[in-house]
């Protein structure tokens, strides 16, 4: 059963996101989540899911590629810990994933889509974890870090871009600002 991370299990970096999820079901947390994002952005239209707040930012569609490839490196790290392999989990640097990944030529729908894939994996991925899966703990990135504050960055990170989103991308009206 999923039980909030106490601190120690996971590099202080992620107590941000760890601070954000809710108490409560875990895989009921992150399948809400998903629909809450879909529904925050499939009305934009390609032009505006290509907005950008600043010229270095990302604009939507990288910020929404990379929830789902981060999501991906994070599942793999959960479900390589709670298998009790001991490998220890290279980082990622996002700047270059999303720079590599081409988003912006990807239709926003297709990627709407693409984050619901990886989105029902990872919750069937949680779903599944047996009692004595959810306190192991590995190596990530050079941190300790266990199942159960895995699966909470998952659900945290998702919270934190989809805040930015709202507060820095779209304007009251749900779309861009201009």
């Amino acid at each position: 059963m999923y039980k909030t991370p106490e601190q120690g299990e996971y590099a202080s970096a992620y107590e941000p996101y760890i601070v954000l999820v809710p108490e409560g079901d875990i895989v009921t947390t992150l399948e809400r989540q998903a629909d809450e994002t879909v529904i925050l952005l499939k009305g934009l239209s390609d032009s505006q899911a290509s907005f950008r707040y600043g010229e270095s930012k990302w604009s939507i569609k990288e910020v929404l590629g990379h929830m789902a490839d981060c999501e991906r490196i994070m599942a793999y790290r959960l479900l390589t810990i709670a298998r009790g392999d001991s490998v220890p989990l290279p980082g990622f640097e996002e700047n270059a994933y999303v720079r590599e990944a081409g988003f912006d030529r990807e239709p926003l729908e297709n990627l709407l889509a693409n984050f619901m894939a990886v989105r029902a994996s990872t919750s069937a991925l949680v779903r599944s974890l047996s009692e004595e899966a959810w306190p192991r703990t590995g190596n990530a990135n050079g941190h300790l870090v266990s199942v159960r504050a895995i699966a909470a960055m998952i659900a945290g990170h998702e919270l934190h871009h989809r805040k930015i989103l709202m507060e820095r991308y779209l304007g009251s009206n749900g779309f861009p600002a201009e």
